[in-house]
């Protein structure tokens, strides 16, 4: 047999932060959740992005992560460059990109390229998928998502997001506050929740980051700080808070609000709330409906009034469903099988093996 080691997979991150289990963003969430639990799977894993991340598998920096407003377009460039290097240098197996935007390069590597898409179709320019490499292949996260990309070249399918169960304690006892969690921008209607809240005479937490974009940082300006204020001791910030302060939050709060104004393709966040036993209360908008079971793990609604209306309904929910809920559809362990599988799919493709560690 032989004892050399097979080409690991590369997995690509989103250029402009670093990837831990206290990242903000679904997409570097679900890199770190995944290529932890492949790795623990005894597969040979690598992960391309920001330095100062924390993998379970070979960090391969590609830079440093802005900290400046507005770097976008030079970021991605670096970020780029630097994976297209490190294809040119070593070999790979595949390439998982959850990056959203590495695909594009595709045609500079040799190795095939699996790219998640995270964003709904819409927010994508139209003509980018006019003209694909063919060594790039496509999967979404929900089949709400996946009605949008279905006529792309080699389009493998849905594997829904997952997250580690183990690491999120199902809290019994509750606190009395409300919970808003993740990316400080105009899409997730952070000031919704604090008006919500307001409405109802309730505090509410307001965890999460605001990423290095001139309109996030106006957003939180222009509509959350004067909010945050306002409310005085009813109103809690916690900046990027860490993992298991993060949990700490989601186990002991009364409920999750997700006031999300975008078609969303998933929602970590949800899953993550649910699992430490807290019902979650979202507008019906995009994938929620797949990933919430209205009525048994939180609401789902329509508006305002609504979610204010819900919110009230919240200690109806049996918490231990909540978590059940988790369990059975939406573990690492099931969305790494998934992603093993469209690993498979492309090999048969290519004629390349994705190995493991012998």
């Amino acid at each position: 047999m032989s004892s050399e080691r097979p080409d690991p997979i590369l997995f690509v991150a989103y250029p402009m932060l670093p990837v831990s289990d206290s990242s903000c963003g679904g997409a570097e969430q679900m890199l770190w959740c995944l290529e932890r639990e492949l790795a623990r799977r005894g597969a040979a894993t690598a992960v391309a992005a920001c330095e100062g991340s924390r993998v379970r598998g070979e960090l391969l920096s590609t830079g440093v992560a802005p900290t400046e407003p507005d770097r976008f377009e030079v970021r991605e460039r670096e970020h780029s460059v630097a994976v297209v290097r490190l294809c040119r240098q070593r070999s790979f197996a595949l390439l998982h990109d959850k990056s959203g935007h590495f695909w594009r390069h595709a045609a500079r590597v040799r190795c095939p390229v699996l790219a998640t898409l995270h964003l709904p179709r819409s927010f994508y320019p139209p003509e980018l998928f006019n003209s694909v490499a063919p060594n790039v292949f496509f999967n979404c996260v929900s089949e709400s998502q996946a009605d949008g990309f279905r006529d792309l070249p080699n389009f493998l399918g849905v594997v829904a997001n997952g997250i580690a169960l183990e690491r999120f304690t199902f809290t019994a006892a509750k606190q009395d506050y409300l919970l808003w969690i993740g990316r400080i921008c105009p899409e997730k209607g952070t000031h919704l929740a604090l008006d919500v809240a307001r409405q109802l005479g309730m505090k509410l937490v307001v965890a999460g980051s605001v990423y290095p974009f001139s309109w996030h940082r106006q957003y939180f300006e222009r509509e959350v700080r004067p909010r945050l204020e306002a409310a005085g001791s009813m109103a809690e910030f916690v900046e990027s808070p860490p993992f298991a302060r993060k949990v700490e939050l989601l186990g002991q709060s009364r409920a999750l609000l997700i006031p999300t104004l975008a078609p969303e393709t998933s929602s970590l966040v949800a899953m993550e709330a649910m699992a430490c036993g807290t019902p979650v209360v979202a507008f019906a908008n995009g994938a929620l409906p797949e990933v919430l079971v209205d009525g048994k793990t939180g609401f789902l609604v329509n508006d305002f009034d609504e979610m204010v209306n819900a919110i009230r309904r919240a200690d109806s929910i049996d918490r231990r469903e909540c978590r059940a809920h988790v369990e059975a559809r939406f573990n690492a362990s099931r969305m790494a099988d998934g992603y093993e599988r469209l690993y498979a799919m492309i090999q048969e493709c290519v004629g390349k093996p994705v190995a493991r560690v012998s």
